[in-house]
């Protein structure tokens, strides 16, 4: 992941903004929405301020497009295994150990953009949280609808719970995210996402879920 370098003073220059939306994407994943100022994007992109707001409005609306870019690139591991994998319990084992590479990727871990970025702020930024809420729930519907075709497949049976499962298996990424941005190292990410595919529920032969920790009493 390549690191965010302030440009050298001297005479503005003209906005890339492909470049402008890489430039504000790392420093936006890396400090957070409130931890990243306006003078602190200009400086990294050699630009005025003036050129930035021409650009893209405000800096609301930088991170929003810097969002969309993360959710097409660095972030686009989830929606792939979901489309690729034969099995919804493949794609989410694929989910986790993606998670785990991009999380923890670089000299220092940064987690997730959608997760860290602005969780808490003040009120005034309420439409950054809000849109941000957003993109997780769509992450989750997406889980959601994977595992709700591994029910009409038979690889889950018809008394799954999909909505609950998917938000397990969604709030195990986000923790991996979290960690990953405390400094937890890669190997243990991997051991916590290994013991989470110990959760993936059983199938009866009726065509019933129950646990993957269920156990028949003994009589």
């Amino acid at each position: 992941m390549k690191n965010v370098k302030t440009r050298p003073r001297g005479r503005p220059r003209a906005l890339d903004k492909d470049e402008a939306l890489e430039t504000a994407l790392q420093l936006f994943w890396r400090h957070g929405y409130e931890g990243t100022s306006i003078a602190e994007l200009t400086a990294a992109m050699g630009v005025t301020p003036p050129s930035l707001y021409t650009t893209f409005g405000s800096k609301e609306r930088l991170y929003q497009e810097a969002l969309d870019r993360y959710g097409a690139s660095y972030g686009s591991f989830a929606a792939r295994a979901l489309a690729e994998e034969p099995t919804a319990l493949q794609a989410v084992a694929r989910i986790l150990r993606e998670a785990v590479a991009v999380y923890s990727e670089g000299p220092e871990p940064r987690g997730c953009m959608l997760t860290t970025g602005a969780v808490a702020c003040g009120v005034e930024h309420r439409d950054v949280s809000a849109d941000l809420a957003k993109r997780r729930r769509a992450a989750i519907a997406a889980i959601k609808e994977r595992f709700d075709r591994a029910v009409r497949e038979g690889e889950l049976g018809r008394s799954t719970d999909t909505g609950a499962l998917a938000a397990y298996f969604a709030a195990v990424v986000q923790g991996l995210a979290i960690q990953a941005h405390d400094g937890v190292a890669a190997e243990a990410l991997e051991a916590m996402a290994n013991i989470a595919l110990c959760a993936w529920p059983k199938t009866s032969r009726d065509g019933t879920t129950r646990p993957a920790s269920h156990r028949p009493r003994s009589k």
